[in-house]
């Protein structure tokens, strides 16, 4: 396993990159960006229905309302539609780059289109139906239909180019790597117009007497520790190696640093001589790239994700809502000071977050930064206190947190910013501590079910915590998550370390 970096210095950071003159980076947040994916997933779904349409009205038209509507009209139309958007996707043409620019790729438009219409025939010579749609209708829809997908990609064409200038459709991208080769890759990134990625950096880990100030026009910002915290600090969802595939030694020692960040990695394999079967490339434009790390959620599920978050938690806070007034209610009696309780955790990319929770402890002994293990009969915890700590009960008004999108209901439990095991922070006992903040930080986890819930007074129990975090980021699911907060409950009810 790889060891992980703390993220540090982020302030001198930013002074190094102002002293740069670093104006060509890119630095916008998560917040104004569109998926590209989502963007494909219009696109998709608009000419599926303009494909419809054209071939629903031109049927009306050349064989009547009553036929087009009582014969397999609907039927046929939905299912060659289908057809060609599905043809259309499998062959990239709802890429950012392809929808930008319709009249470059009008014969592969047209092929889709026809491909989808040869199916249509094919099947209904094979299933004798032929004699019951008029010939006359599929040429008219052959030309219809092409008309239709055309006339949507020029709206968009309009749509995504502004999207595009405001930077709202473009994946960041950060080099390392500011040798002859690194020279080439940005240059090529750079002239490829369909390209949807920006770059928002150059790095590089050699010394000053070897590497330039600046590659292409953009300045040199740091080396290895430099590119963690920017990439920290920064939306940045491309990362591209411009290293010797042959530097494998480098490559490693690069990597160790560098896999726990929430970014795709990438090698690039422009200016190697070793040449791999296509299926081994991924592509930036014109860039052959080789796959190194994967961020672990892609954009479509951590829509699925956030989707089935909040509608879950909006349920349960419904649900609870009776619960959580009472406990509030039993907080205020019990002890002067408020019922909810505020405290700052890394969540997603080692970002502070707001997490609140019901108070347990009495307000002038509350530890913010839980510097101090929770023990047992500690004198900080008030009598309903160590009610609801047991029952977890406390932890209920996090999912305002998940409303809110700073927590998911399940994942890497967020943990406070000087949090101990055995008197070490937590990053100093195990190898691979900020790679759990890959993904949003959950309620509950796969940790917690196998009982890694509660106390960690050891090492050992912190790593088994932090083994199972990473399984989970690895395995994900959605039927995974459903598993987890199935078992939760019953999790629950084993409350030994928790206090």
């Amino acid at each position: 396993m790889f060891n992980a970096q703390s993220p540090s210095n982020t302030a001198s950071l930013e002074h190094a990159l102002a002293a740069a003159g670093a104006s060509r980076t890119l630095r916008s947040s998560r917040s104004g960006r569109i998926s590209p994916l989502l963007v494909a997933g219009v696109a998709g779904g608009v000419e599926l229905v303009a494909l419809a349409l054209s071939g629903f009205s031109l049927a009306a038209a050349w064989v009547g309302l009553a036929e087009a509507l009582t014969n397999h009209y609907p039927i046929a139309i939905l299912a060659a539609s289908l057809t060609g958007v599905v043809v259309s996707e499998r062959i990239g043409l709802y890429g950012v780059g392809s929808l930008r620019s319709p009249l470059r790729h009008l014969w592969r438009i047209a092929m889709a289109w026809l491909s989808a219409l040869g199916l249509l025939v094919g099947a209904l010579f094979l299933l004798k139906a032929g004699d019951e749609f008029s010939r006359g209708w599929l040429m008219l829809w052959l030309g219809g239909g092409l008309a239709s997908t055309f006339a949507v990609r020029v709206a968009a064409r309009t749509v995504i180019r502004r999207l595009s200038d405001a930077g709202r459709l473009n994946r960041r991208a950060v080099v390392f790597g500011a040798g002859e080769a690194g020279g080439e890759l940005v240059a090529r990134l750079e002239a490829d117009q369909d390209s949807d990625v920006r770059i928002a950096g150059i790095f590089d880990d050699r010394g000053t007497d070897r590497s330039p100030d600046s590659l292409a026009g953009y300045p040199m910002l740091g080396n290895v520790d430099q590119l963690v915290a920017f990439c920290r600090t920064n939306d940045i969802d491309l990362l591209i190696l411009s290293l010797p595939v042959t530097a494998e030694r480098r490559l490693l020692e690069i990597l160790k640093k560098l896999w726990v960040l929430p970014v795709d990695i990438r090698l690039a394999a422009h200016a190697s001589a070793l040449r791999f079967g296509p299926r081994a490339y991924s592509h930036v434009g014109s860039v052959p790239l080789l796959d190194i790390l994967d961020r672990p959620l892609d954009e479509w599920d951590q829509l699925v994700k956030a989707v089935f978050d909040r509608t879950v938690a909006a349920l349960a806070i419904m649900a609870l809502a009776p619960v959580m007034a009472l406990v509030a209610l039993a907080v205020r009696i019990d002890s002067k000071g408020p019922a909810l309780f505020r405290q700052k955790r890394l969540g997603f990319n080692n970002e502070l977050i707001d997490v609140w929770q019901f108070r347990s402890m009495y307000v002038e002994q509350s530890d913010a930064t839980a510097s101090r293990l929770v023990t047992k009969g500690d004198p900080r915890v008030t009598r309903v206190g160590r009610i609801i700590r047991k029952t977890s009960l406390d932890e209920l008004p996090q999912l305002f947190n998940v409303l809110t999108g700073t927590l998911s209901l399940v994942g890497p439990r967020p943990h406070a910013l000087h949090a101990k095991a055995a008197d070490r922070l937590y990053h100093e006992v195990a190898d691979g501590y900020f790679a759990r903040h890959k993904v949003k930080p959950g309620i509950t986890g796969l940790a917690q079910i196998r009982g890694w819930r509660g106390e960690t007074d050891t090492e050992e129990k912190l790593k088994g915590r932090i083994a199972a975090d990473l399984e989970y980021i690895e395995s994900w699911s959605l039927l995974l998550d459903v598993y987890i907060l199935a078992r939760t409950p019953l999790a629950l009810l084993k409350s030994d370390n928790a206090y």
